[in-house]
Order: C-alpha cells, then sequence, then structure tokens
C-alpha cells in the first residue's frame, strides 16, 4: 500500500506585475483595448513545472478600464456586462494539458452575465525563478478568444457603409507573475 502523499503548493498573483486584458474589433479598422484592475488569481499545483496546475480566477467588472469614461461606463450597463446584475467574472481550470517545457493549454469554466462556457487558453510559462527576496515566482502569458456573443453581450450598431461598430471576436490576454506560498 502506498501511503505518500503529494504536496501542492498555493501560488498567488502579483498584481503589481500582472495585467488582464481584451481587445476588439472597432468599426472594422482598428482595435479597442482594455483591462480589468480589480481580481484575484489562485493557482494550486504538486510541482514548479505546473504540469497538474489548477487555477481559478475571479475579477470585479467594476475594474473595467479602456482609458474612456464613457465607453467604460456603457460597458458596465447592461447593454454589455450589467455589472449591477452580475459583478464579477469568473474562470475556474478543469484540465491543464502540458505540450512541452513552456506551452500548455488550459480548459476551464468562463463565466460572464450568468453564462458559463468552456474555453481553452494557450499559456506560456516564462520560467521559475528565486527572487531577491527569497520568494519563488513563476512568470506566464496566457492568450485565448471567444465570442462575447455567447456570453450575452450582443450590443452592437451599423456603420452607414455596412458592418458593425464591434467585432463579435475579443481576445483575451493576462500577463501573469505567481508568488510561490510558503
Amino acid at each position: 500500500m502506498n501511503t505518500t502523499t503529494e504536496t501542492k503548493t498555493t501560488w498567488a498573483v502579483d498584481q503589481s506585475h500582472s495585467k488582464i486584458q481584451f481587445a476588439i474589433r472597432h468599426m472594422l479598422i482598428s482595435e479597442a483595448e482594455g483591462s480589468f484592475g480589480d481580481y484575484t488569481l489562485d493557482v494550486i499545483a504538486s510541482g514548479d513545472d505546473f504540469s497538474d496546475a489548477s487555477a481559478e480566477v475571479s475579477i470585479k467588472v467594476a475594474s473595467i478600464n479602456t482609458g474612456n469614461t464613457d465607453r467604460d461606463n456603457h460597458l458596465l450597463a447592461a447593454d454589455f456586462f450589467d455589472a449591477a446584475q452580475y459583478p464579477v467574472i469568473t474562470f475556474k481550470s478543469t484540465k491543464v494539458t502540458q505540450l512541452d517545457e513552456e506551452e500548455f493549454k488550459l480548459t476551464g469554466d468562463l463565466t460572464i452575465r450568468d453564462i458559463t462556457k468552456e474555453i481553452t487558453l494557450n499559456v506560456t510559462k516564462g520560467g521559475v525563478i528565486k527572487d531577491p527576496y527569497g520568494y519563488t515566482r513563476a512568470g506566464f502569458q496566457v492568450e485565448g478568444k471567444i465570442d462575447r456573443f455567447d456570453f450575452g453581450l450582443q450590443w452592437n450598431g451599423l456603420l452607414e457603409a455596412g458592418g458593425a461598430v464591434l467585432g463579435k471576436q475579443v481576445k483575451l490576454k493576462a500577463h501573469v507573475e505567481l508568488i510561490k506560498q510558503q
């Protein structure tokens, strides 16, 4: 009988060195970008290779920032996120697939406006180091795409020449630095 149990380690996000961003096609010619500033991210893994990691993210919708107050207020309204009724976006991983030493696929459930869909994100591990203060840190870049219509974010306007003001596809990007908890 094997009585060995594998120890799991919790990693917490270093928000001063991390960012959760998004971009969407605007008027067919450019992209509008934004970020969320208030979120939690917890990762649990049994080793520093993250081959069995699980992640949970909780984002406060009210922390959205696109650099334009009027646009941010519109995104918080019922046309988009309806932040008064749905104040939090969540992601909970269900599976991690390690492709090689640095590349992973992270699959999980994304919930926006109480609509949950499975998505898969591309994750690149930048490395694991010990910082000058004795803490172990790990860095990652996370990228993916979602169809905003799948989550009830369907507002749009039409351009005079034809076409929609906003694209359906939203690019997701996060730069994440984690600190191993003692």
